[in-house]
């Protein structure tokens, strides 16, 4: 799962992803909150580690705009050293998932980073997440367009989900690589298009459907909502005078 470890100092830094990273986790490592803010907008998470003391931007603040900004089920942990009352619960009032007080031993913070991401993100899923008219089966691996079924290739059904599950958000070439090729060296940039173009032909992604891909220069691609135009009026037909 992908994790980012928003955290000032670095020996947290280290001992968290030395904690994580060894479990299979691909972790990202931010010293401040506005760095993570910024690639958050570009990239998703499965899980959010934080600290209360960030450079330039608190930790509750970044909370906040994470539940203003994210799907609800990101799951984000507090891991600090302030371990008073009020903090604790000014954090979990505040929609943080879990408390954890430094120092904690590694295996304590690896069972809590498993429990909630196995509540977030359950492996075996059998519901059916719905854009509009678009369908996704996320155990059948299946998709549909107003219930008839679209023929995806496993690759082009990941990249599909992907864009929809970040509608609006702009998807760099190489966090698109990550999510649906896992890093494979041999993927270039004509072979994405390729698999752009047959996402955005096999599901119609075009504004009388409410969604279009965007492609972004020397970047990536976003996934837009965008209004359905409706087909214009017929003009009026002219009249026509009898003498």
């Amino acid at each position: 799962m992908r994790i980012a470890i928003v955290h000032d100092k670095p020996v947290d830094l280290e001992f968290i992803t030395a904690t994580l990273a060894p479990a299979g986790h691909d972790c990202h490592a931010f010293s401040s909150g506005h760095a993570f803010i910024h690639r958050l907008q570009r990239e998703s998470f499965d899980l959010v580690t934080l600290d209360w003391n960030l450079a330039g931007m608190p930790g509750d603040a970044v909370l906040r705009w994470i539940r203003e900004n994210c799907p609800p089920r990101l799951p984000v942990m507090f891991i600090s050293n302030r371990s008073a009352e009020i903090d604790i619960v000014a954090a979990l009032t505040s929609d943080a998932d879990d408390y954890v007080v430094k120092p904690v031993p590694s295996a304590v913070l690896l069972a809590r980073v498993t429990n909630l991401l196995r509540s977030a993100w359950p492996q075996h899923r059998s519901e059916v997440e719905t854009f509009g008219d678009y369908e996704f089966g996320l155990a059948q691996r299946s998709a549909t367009l107003c219930s008839q079924p679209v023929a995806l290739s496993t690759k082009e059904f990941d990249l599909a989900l992907l864009f929809f599950r970040n509608i609006g958000r702009p998807l760099s070439h190489a966090h698109i690589f990550e999510m649906v090729w896992k890093h494979s060296p041999e993927i270039l940039t004509r072979t994405l298009s390729t698999h752009v173009s047959a996402v955005r032909v096999k599901l119609d992604l075009r504004p009388q459907n409410g969604y279009c891909i965007v492609p972004i220069y020397s970047y990536g691609y976003r996934l837009e909502k965008i209004a359905r135009r409706t087909a214009p009026l017929a003009p009026p037909e002219a009249e026509v005078h009898t003498v």
